[in-house]
């Protein structure tokens, strides 16, 4: 092999190994690279009580729009670890994973199939779907209760 031949490769190799470094760098802990958007919100229903939250603009985003194209989403939503209600959705939607730090009103996608509330706080690596808005951390705990609850989501 040639040495300007050499040079190429290695000039091309630095460019790869450093542009996937940049790229990993971008998404820190708590850093959502996706933050809600004002475009559209999602209305919550659990019970009696209505929330509204703001959605990210990622692509499991957009998907999950799709799926609420044709009406109201209604999951039965299970406690899992006195942190959060989740409910698998029966389709797989794009992951757009991010380290986070969550706090309670997030919801986000866990791999791909279960949409989860956050009532509480976790560290994990997981999609942000959305954020609720002007929640108190209590009422959305009492409202989402201790065991198993239907929540309805649709769009706004």
């Amino acid at each position: 092999m040639g040495k300007g031949r050499k040079k190429y490769i290695y000039a091309a190799l630095t460019l790869i190994v450093f542009g996937t470094m940049t790229a990993c760098g971008n998404h820190q802990a708590g850093e959502n690279s996706d933050p809600p958007t004002e475009e559209m919100k999602l209305n919550i229903q659990a019970g009696d009580t209505e929330f509204t939250a703001a959605l990210n603009d990622n692509s499991s985003v957009d998907a999950l729009k799709e799926l609420m194209a044709d009406g109201p989403l209604t999951l039965n939503m299970s406690d899992y670890a006195g942190m959060e209600k989740g409910a698998d959705l029966g389709v797989t939607l794009p992951q757009n994973n991010v380290q986070m730090n969550t706090q309670a009103g997030d919801i986000i996608l866990y791999q791909g199939r279960t949409l989860v509330i956050y009532y509480d706080t976790n560290s994990w690596s997981l999609t942000p779907i959305g954020k609720m808005e002007n929640i108190d951390p209590e009422e959305l705990r009492e409202v989402l209760g201790t065991g198993d609850v239907d929540v309805t989501m649709s769009l706004e």
